[in-house]
C-alpha cells in the first residue's frame, strides 16, 4: 500500500479508536483479552481499509468491521472451555461516604449483557452509542424494520435479564 492510504488510516484510526475500545469492552473480561481483541479488530481495519469506497461514515464502518470480527471470534471461543480470569475476582475497600449503587446497577447491566447473544450485543451496544436505526441497519446489514423489532425484542429480554 502507498504511503497516503497509510497516513489516512492511521489518522483514522487514532481518531475513532474508541469505537473499537468500546467494541472490545463488551465482547471481553480482562485485559489481555481486550488487547488481543484490539490488536485484531486493527488487523482487519487495515486488510479492509483498501475497499472501504466510503459509500457510508468511517465510523458506521468501523463498527461493523469491529463487531463483526468481535462476533466472529466470539463464536469460536465459545466452543473453548471458560476459565475465569484473575482480574474477574473483586477485591474491594469500600470507604464509608461512597456510595456504589451507580456502580452496582452498571454491573448488572453488562452482566445481562454479557447473556445477550452476539447480535442482540451488537444492538444494544449502537443504541448506547445514540445510534439511531437508520445507522444501526446500516452497520449490522440489516433493514431499519428488521433493527426495531429486533430491538425492543432485545430490550424486553434485557430486562428480564435484570429483573426476573
Amino acid at each position: 500500500m502507498n504511503k497516503e492510504l497509510e497516513h489516512s488510516f492511521v489518522e483514522l484510526l487514532e481518531k475513532h479508536q474508541n469505537i473499537v475500545h468500546k467494541v472490545c469492552r463488551l465482547y471481553t473480561n480482562n485485559q489481555d483479552a481486550h488487547n488481543d481483541l484490539f490488536q485484531e479488530i486493527t488487523i482487519q481495519l487495515w486488510r479492509a481499509y483498501p475497499k472501504f469506497r466510503g459509500d457510508s461514515k468511517f465510523s458506521t464502518w468501523m463498527y461493523r468491521v469491529g463487531l463483526n470480527t468481535a462476533i466472529t471470534l466470539y463464536r469460536k471461543n465459545k466452543r473453548k472451555i471458560q476459565t475465569e480470569g484473575f482480574d474477574a475476582l473483586e477485591f474491594k475497600i469500600k470507604a464509608e461516604a461512597y456510595d456504589d449503587t451507580e456502580e452496582q446497577q452498571l454491573k448488572i447491566m453488562y452482566k445481562a449483557i454479557h447473556k445477550l447473544n452476539d447480535i442482540e450485543k451488537a444492538l444494544i451496544f449502537l443504541y448506547l452509542e445514540d445510534k439511531d436505526y437508520t445507522e444501526i441497519s446500516e452497520t449490522l446489514g440489516i433493514s431499519e424494520v428488521n433493527a426495531r423489532v429486533k430491538m425492543n425484542r432485545t430490550k424486553k429480554k434485557l430486562r428480564t435479564l435484570i429483573n426476573p
